[in-house]
């Protein structure tokens, strides 16, 4: 029940989090359009739309989370964690069809002859909406890592990726400002490349838990604090999958052939609680007991 409760407010900590950021980027993209629209610059427009899909990725975080949170039932004995990490994968789309959209408009502007207008004002809408993008990246990013959250984590990239847009943005009106208009319609394809790769990023992270890469590439820790065990001799055949926050392990353990099963089952549950308290990601272990052939010599590992 206190575990039940404590996912609860896990999850309820990640959705408020992603409440305020949806409301934050909303406001950033707001103000870029609308500048955008009336100045006439494709870049600003472009990182207007692109502030808006981070709104649309909150969302798509919101539902991914709600799924998340569930308990674990009969149909998913191990929970569903992994909604939260399938989800982020729905960030990465929508990037791909931002991506897509910049690409063409940048196209239509090469073709045009429509010069933008650039103010102080312009100049002063990219500074602080860039600044608010900074103070929501380096919060979502902060809470990310402390919840184990990869919506959080994959949001934060995406703002990271609008700040870099922002920075492209600046530079374009600079260069229009002083008479290079064909700089604009440049700084989209730039910032179209820099959602490819924020959207590539994600994709990757997620792909390494929904295809059980390994999550805990160093085992050298884990084979000494089981074979400081009472009784194991030998541990080998570490596995590891999952989530940062949710990582399966198993192994298999050598035990002196002349231990009663008794001692054998109480073994297994002490190699289960000491990984687990050294681990914390660690939420399940199965440990795959075997008998130590007799006459077998062995060498016990130096810590």
């Amino acid at each position: 029940m206190n575990l039940k409760k404590e996912n609860t407010g896990h999850y309820h900590e990640i959705q408020r989090v992603l409440w305020v950021v949806l409301l934050l980027n909303w406001g950033v993209a707001l103000a870029k359009i609308v500048f955008g629209v009336i100045s006439r610059s494709a870049s600003m427009t472009a990182d207007g739309f692109h502030s808006l899909s981070d709104g649309a990725s909150n969302i798509v975080g919101l539902v991914g989370v709600a799924f998340a949170s569930r308990p674990k039932d009969a149909d998913h004995p191990y929970g569903h964690k992994k909604f939260e990490t399938f989800f982020s994968l729905g960030i990465a789309f929508l990037l791909g069809l931002v991506c897509f959209e910049l690409v063409q408009e940048g196209i239509r502007r090469l073709h045009s002859r429509e010069i933008p207008d650039v103010s102080i004002l312009s100049f002063v809408v990219m500074i602080g909406t860039m600044i608010v993008n900074i103070m929501v990246m380096n919060y979502e990013r902060r809470k990310g890592k402390a919840l184990q959250s990869d919506i959080l984590v994959s949001d934060a990239m995406h703002t990271k990726a609008d700040i870099l847009t922002s920075c492209s943005v600046i530079v374009s009106l600079i260069a229009v400002k002083l008479g290079f208009p064909v700089l604009d319609a440049i700084t989209t394809f730039v910032i179209a490349l820099f959602i490819a790769r924020a959207a590539y990023e994600i994709i990757r992270d997620c792909c390494r838990v929904l295809c059980d890469e390994t999550a805990i590439k160093d085992t050298s820790k884990i084979e000494n604090i089981v074979l400081s065990v009472d009784g194991v001799k030998v541990c080998h055949k570490i596995r590891s999958r999952g989530r940062k926050d949710d990582v399966n392990l198993d192994l298999h353990v050598h035990l002196d052939p002349g231990l009663s099963l008794e001692r054998t089952h109480q073994i297994s549950h002490e190699i289960e609680r000491i990984i687990k308290s050294n681990f914390l990601e660690v939420s399940d272990v199965t440990v795959h007991l075997e008998p130590l052939p007799r006459g077998t010599k062995y060498q016990a590992k130096q810590n």
